[in-house]
């Protein structure tokens, strides 16, 4: 699936702001209908280290109410997140009714770095997309709109980016050692990525991969992805 993903997708510069902003007004007005009809909305974003998925999210809620947006970034459990099931921490944070609710990473991490750096037993992640199909069954039956994405870039682009931040001093932040040791086992993070799309990818919770090694065109497809999902439902 991923090796299929055409990432010369590009979009000028002009047509992005235009684009972009016509997006952002109408998400905003869909906004107000969620909350009106109290609709719940998951968007979730997953993809490759420097994929662009903090860029995207700052694009979605630029013209958003605050009071009806929420964000969560998710990193290793840390206390008591560990002495419960894993998805335990994302049910407490799930968007209530008339609310949009962003998860920068997710529990797809049970199938992704939890499956490739050996943090769980192999019976436990591949139990993990029963369960995951199961949780989002859940949510969908209950009415909320579900928008997963996966941002899609290829190595090459990667390493462009990770030198990027190298030389930024106001970026070099971003770049961890934990990036390059998961660079290190692309191969396996890829393996892993394209079975967790097949297998995890359902009429009620479908996953968009994105063409991202071009920011614009990334951005815009999530914006229009999102929005078209959001009208299907309060429409």
């Amino acid at each position: 699936m991923l090796e299929k993903v055409d990432l010369t997708k590009k979009l000028a510069k002009t047509e992005y702001e235009k684009q972009i902003s016509k997006l952002q007004v109408r998400l905003r007005e869909l906004e107000f209908q969620l909350f009106n009809a109290r609709v719940p909305a998951l968007c979730l974003f997953e993809g490759w280290d420097a994929a662009g998925k903090g860029g995207a999210i700052k694009r979605v809620t630029q013209m958003l109410d605050p009071r009806g947006y929420s964000v969560f970034s998710y990193a290793a459990p840390q206390g008591k997140e560990k002495t419960h099931h894993y998805l335990w921490r994302f049910w407490r944070d799930l968007p209530r009714t008339g609310h949009l609710t962003i998860f920068d990473r997710s529990y797809y991490g049970r199938v992704l770095v939890e499956r490739v750096e050996g943090f769980c037993a192999v019976e436990q992640w591949r139990r993990a997309y029963r369960e995951i199909n199961e949780f989002e069954s859940h949510q969908s039956c209950f009415g909320m709109v579900l928008c997963k994405f996966w941002l899609q870039i290829s190595k090459e682009e990667q390493w462009r980016r990770f030198k990027g931040r190298k030389l930024d001093p106001y970026r070099s932040y971003k770049l961890t050692e934990e990036d390059w040791r998961n660079r290190a086992k692309w191969d396996q993070y890829f393996a892993a990525a394209e079975e967790m799309l097949e297998l995890t990818s359902t009429p009620h919770a479908p996953w968009t991969v994105v063409e991202a090694n071009d920011k614009y065109y990334a951005r815009v497809k999530v914006l229009r992805t999102l929005v078209a999902a959001i009208e299907n439902q309060v429409n």
